[in-house]
């Protein structure tokens, strides 16, 4: 019997969208799978990870709207909840992220405390 696991985390439309068109590129690895995580570090302690890597024993496999993503476990108790958006404006470009366990963030929208 399989397990179904919630993901931890959900994608706006144009972030899936923006994700789907960037490994539609040239030259994209199709043997990477998109990583979400944290890294120590930033303006308030804490960075987001986003980008596509190789699949390490202790990930976890998850998937949203098919799309699917990795994230080591332990990473689960800062990012759960969080939400992914893309921004494709002229004042901001890039993707955004809405965490709901973040205590306080910094102004660059990447860097997050607990």
């Amino acid at each position: 019997m399989e397990t179904l696991v919630t993901s931890p985390v959900q994608f706006t439309k144009h972030a899936l969208e923006e994700i789907n068109r960037l490994t539609k590129e040239p030259g994209f690895d199709q043997s990477a799978t998109l990583r979400i995580g944290v890294k120590g570090g930033g303006c308030s302690g804490l960075t987001y990870v986003l980008g596509f890597d190789q699949k390490l024993p202790e990930d976890e496999q998850y998937q949203f709207k098919g799309l699917n993503f990795i994230m080591n476990p332990a990473h689960g108790i800062y990012l759960m909840g969080m939400e992914i958006d893309w921004q494709d404006g002229l004042n901001a470009r890039g993707f955004t992220f809405k965490n709901p366990n973040a205590s306080k963030t910094c102004g660059c929208g990447t860097s997050f405390a607990v």
